[in-house]
């Protein structure tokens, strides 16, 4: 990205906007009717002002984390968790979940710092989690009294499930957790969609082209008239980042939440989060927000 374009992205006009299941302000990225440009040049836009903003090639990945070690070990919500992970897994090509990510603990102490601000509420809510790995996220959700689903691939839930042991079974859990199977692109299961959850997670999803159109099918099928998703990503690929916004907005409103609503201790800049509702949500919401206001 050359220095002109990034000169642009810095000087960009950014919309506030507000989301129907977070309480904190977002960036708009596209979706809330009110745009006059295409998908793609909304999310030509945004890739533009991220790496603008955050430049994130100059910056080591995973500050927050280390993969060659066994276990992470991380205080959330008043708990010492221990995650173990599985190093050597990275050596098969494909395979990144059994291994924590910066976005992972960004988005776990994002929830946590959110709820702690009043701008979430977990307690009781419905969560499904998608891509889990080694589960950190969903634990940090089940800690803040969430009902959480964490899904992952059959392959994966062998160190998930010891993950979930090994944190959650000790009595002291305001919510709940259960693990799932679930392969992005098929129907999930009943158990996931009805009722709909009212929050979907996701850390480290984006991450190839060819995974996208399956993951964006997977949250449409997850989201109903309630449904906030919240995405932490690394900033790997532009490209691939591009493909997921443009190909998103076409069913969703969707919003990045600046590091200065993250945990103060817990922000990385070659992480972004974005919050999503579908569109029609959107619609039904600002309605009603109009009638208010009458």
């Amino acid at each position: 990205m050359g220095e002109e374009e990034a000169s642009n992205g810095e000087d960009a006009v950014e919309e506030i906007r507000r989301m129907s299941g977070y309480g904190g302000d977002v960036i708009a990225v596209g979706g809330f009717g009110s745009e006059s440009e295409s998908d793609s040049d909304l999310a030509a836009a945004e890739i533009m002002i991220v790496w603008a903003i955050q430049g994130p090639t100059s910056f080591a990945p995973n500050t927050l984390v280390s993969q060659s070690s066994l276990e992470l070990r991380l205080d959330a919500c008043g708990h010492s968790l221990s995650i173990l992970q599985s190093p050597c897994s990275l050596n098969t090509p494909g395979v990144t979940g059994s291994v924590m990510w910066d976005s992972g603990v960004v988005l776990g102490k994002f929830l946590e710092h959110s709820v702690d601000s009043k701008d979430l509420s977990l307690e009781g809510k419905k969560i499904v989690e998608l891509g889990s790995g080694c589960g950190l996220v969903g634990c940090v959700a089940a800690l803040l009294g969430g009902n959480v689903f964490l899904t992952d691939l059959p392959d994966r839930l062998r160190l998930l499930k010891k993950n979930i042991d090994t944190n959650l079974q000790r009595g002291n859990t305001r919510g709940s957790a259960v693990v799932q199977e679930l392969v992005w692109g098929d129907d999930p299961d009943p158990d996931l969609i009805e009722p709909f959850p009212d929050y979907v997670l996701g850390s480290d999803v984006i991450y190839s082209e060819e995974a996208v159109h399956h993951l964006i099918h997977t949250l449409v099928q997850l989201s109903g008239d309630h449904t906030t998703i919240f995405l932490s990503g690394e900033l790997r690929n532009d490209a691939v980042l591009e493909y997921f916004l443009e190909s998103a907005l076409k069913d969703f409103a969707i919003g990045r939440v600046e590091q200065t609503q993250w945990h103060p201790d817990y922000r990385s800049r070659r992480v972004v989060l974005y919050v999503l509702e579908k569109k029609s949500n959107r619609c039904l919401a600002d309605v009603s927000s109009l009638n208010q206001s009458c």
